[in-house]
């Protein structure tokens, strides 16, 4: 382990700073640990990530006019249209902007995913394909919102690992995987299974980050998230304490929390190889809630098998460090043990790359085949997340 805090460069604005100040920009980011994993012969780097300024919210962005229009759209296409139009209706309105989606987002989107899977895949269909994901996402809303009777097959495995923990009676945490379906088919499958959870959020979920889009666009999928959960606990930066206090007391009294994979949330991050030459960033947060009590932890995936027909919610099989590390926990209860926290690390690398192989098109975000540090700019990707 390398104790020195070496300090990352401080970021220039962007053309849009003035505007509305990237996250480069409000925050100061460092390595603050480097951590060799022996048994894997691997490191783990833990960064910090601090506010230095408030960023001003937009009131309206560029974006915001399209999804409100998407939104209308797929509403009356869940009220009036038949489900097996669904998928194809989808692939349609996902291609209308695709010269300009490859034109913007494709060359960073192929050299991601190439450095994880390999130069053998097809980047430029499985791109598209993510396209058309995103776009059932969103109908996938609007038939949640409108009520219509409709009931998709949605299987989840695993369950019997995350009952066999409960019994222990220290409670679970749940790190999701930010596939397309798992916002509102993953949080549907553990409700129906009678798993009550509570899902750790920010007050930007949703959609859009604007002040417009805080209002109007974003609460419509809060709403329906939240039938399938017990509470929302929305992570503040100003009461930080609070909320892992509330999340602490959740787990003593045997609950369920949802965590989805986003680091731009809390104030410390990790960054770990993933696949042939990739790297993948994941949050701390629950590696530590994990290493510092005897909750269990799993990683849960859901896939879209048939569009609007089958889903597949996937939980894990419990992380659990070697023994070695289960010990030193024991005999380190209460403290913040990294070593520890890399080794959980490491067990849920190993489960999102198995989801990813399975159906990388529906992956909402890579990381990046550059490590943090050598990348032009120094900022996390925009992620939807919780």
């Amino acid at each position: 382990m390398d104790t020195d805090r070496m300090k990352l460069p401080w970021l220039g604005k962007s053309r849009k700073a003035d505007r509305t100040p990237s996250s480069a920009v409000i925050y100061h980011t460092e390595i603050i640990a480097d951590i060799l994993v022996p048994e894997r012969a691997e490191h783990v780097r833990f960064f910090s990530r601090k506010q230095v300024r408030a960023g001003k919210l937009r009131t309206f962005n560029n974006r915001d006019l399209r999804e409100l229009l998407l939104a209308a759209f797929y509403i009356g296409v869940a009220a009036s249209l038949p489900v097996n139009w669904w998928a194809a209706i989808c692939s349609r309105i996902s291609g209308l902007r695709l010269k300009r989606h490859i034109r913007k987002d494709f060359v960073r989107y192929a050299a991601a995913t190439r450095a994880v899977l390999g130069n053998g895949i097809d980047a430029q269909r499985q791109f598209r394909a993510l396209l058309c994901a995103n776009h059932r996402r969103r109908l996938l809303l609007a038939a949640h919102l409108i009520g219509r009777r409709w009931s998709p097959d949605i299987r989840l495995e695993g369950l019997e690992g995350l009952q066999a923990a409960l019994k222990r009676g220290h409670g679970a945490i749940i790190w999701c995987d930010q596939f397309t379906a798992q916002t509102i088919i993953g949080k549907r499958a553990l409700h129906e299974a009678g798993i009550e959870t509570h899902q750790l959020s920010v007050r930007a979920h949703g959609i859009s980050d604007s002040t417009f889009g805080l209002r109007f666009l974003n609460p419509p999928m809060v709403r329906v998230e939240n039938r399938f959960l017990k509470s929302r606990i929305v992570f503040d930066r100003s009461d930080a304490y609070q909320v892992t206090g509330r999340i602490q007391k959740i787990l003593g009294n045997n609950g369920v929390v949802l965590v989805t994979n986003t680091v731009h949330a809390g104030s410390t991050f990790t960054e770990v190889g993933l696949g042939e030459s990739g790297w993948t960033h994941l949050a701390s947060a629950p590696t530590n809630f994990a290493a510092r009590g005897k909750a269990a932890l799993f990683s849960m995936s859901t896939f879209e098998t048939d569009p609007f027909r089958q889903y597949r919610a996937v939980l894990s099989p419990e992380l659990v460090p070697a023994p070695a590390e289960a010990g030193e926990r024991a005999a380190r209860a209460g403290a913040k043990n990294m070593a520890l926290q890399a080794e959980y690390i490491l067990l849920k690398r190993d489960r999102l790359l198995e989801a990813l192989k399975l159906y990388p098109e529906q992956m909402m975000v890579w990381s990046g085949h550059d490590r943090f540090t050598e990348r032009p700019e120094t900022a996390l990707p925009d992620e939807g997340g919780s």
